[in-house]
């Protein structure tokens, strides 16, 4: 149940930073990822978020897994176009009658694709590690994304840990009960474990509504005020995006 930053989220030196200024400077560097050509700029984009999570002394256990299945996607793409994809042949295999081919440019072309993958990942890790759930919410409603998005998000996030711990209630009652003695129970306690989160997933939602609407809910979530923005916040972000602009450019 640890997945989540918000588990185990302490004073970090972004605790007290403007959410919206990192929302921005996350967007800019999203932006310089995508677009730029080559290996250097996402590999220091990488390096410095990895540097800023230790720095905020994130388990290691939680950044394996959060960036175990990006770098998953990562191989398998870099595997595809290496060998299906490109001109310039590296080698040639026999194997059995079948041919494989390994070509330079699709390696190339996949290792770039890769580190894009592994950079914005790590933007975006980040993000989530420096920032409460309730303040990045607060923070796209100042740059006016719609209410009704934002509403779904926030009831999203807030019932992912009633309906993980309801999970962990059936999952536990079916191993005391021998449901994962073999394959067979197994899949079928599975089965029945996913069933029954998607009943109390319809519950709980029937159950919200109700109280909302008596508590006299109008459709309008109040979100956390804005204050003002901190110039030396400002003027540090901006710094920042030069830096890395500067590196874009390279």
């Amino acid at each position: 149940m640890h997945v989540f930053p918000e588990r185990f989220k302490k004073t970090h030196i972004f605790s007290d930073a403007d959410a919206r200024l990192k929302l921005l400077v996350a967007a800019g560097l999203l932006i310089m990822i995508l677009s730029y050509r080559g290996f250097l700029f996402p590999l220091v984009v990488s390096a410095v978020s990895l540097i800023l999570c230790i720095r905020m002394k994130v388990p290691m256990k939680i950044l394996i897994l959060r960036f175990s299945e990006p770098a998953f996607v990562a191989i398998v793409l870099v595997l595809l176009k290496f060998f299906f994809s490109g001109r310039a042949a590296l080698f040639t295999i026999n194997l059995f009658g079948l041919v494989i081919v390994g070509h330079t440019d699709g390696l190339i072309e996949g290792l770039m694709i890769a580190t894009r993958i592994i950079g914005a990942v790590s933007v975006i890790a980040l993000l989530g590690f420096a920032t409460p759930f309730n303040d990045v919410l607060s923070g796209l409603s100042w740059f006016r994304i719609p209410k009704g998005l934002i509403e779904i998000l926030m009831f999203a996030y807030r019932y992912i840990f009633v309906l993980l711990e309801d999970a962990q209630v059936i999952y536990n009652a079916q191993k005391n009960r021998l449901g994962y003695s073999s394959i067979r129970r197994g899949l079928s306690s599975c089965g029945i474990l996913a069933g029954s989160l998607v009943l109390r997933a319809f519950d709980h939602s029937q159950n919200s509504t109700t109280a909302m609407v008596q508590r006299g809910y109008d459709g309008n979530m109040p979100l956390l005020a804005h204050k003002p923005f901190n110039v030396a916040e400002v003027a540090i972000s901006i710094f920042f995006l030069l830096v890395m602009g500067v590196l874009w450019k390279l």
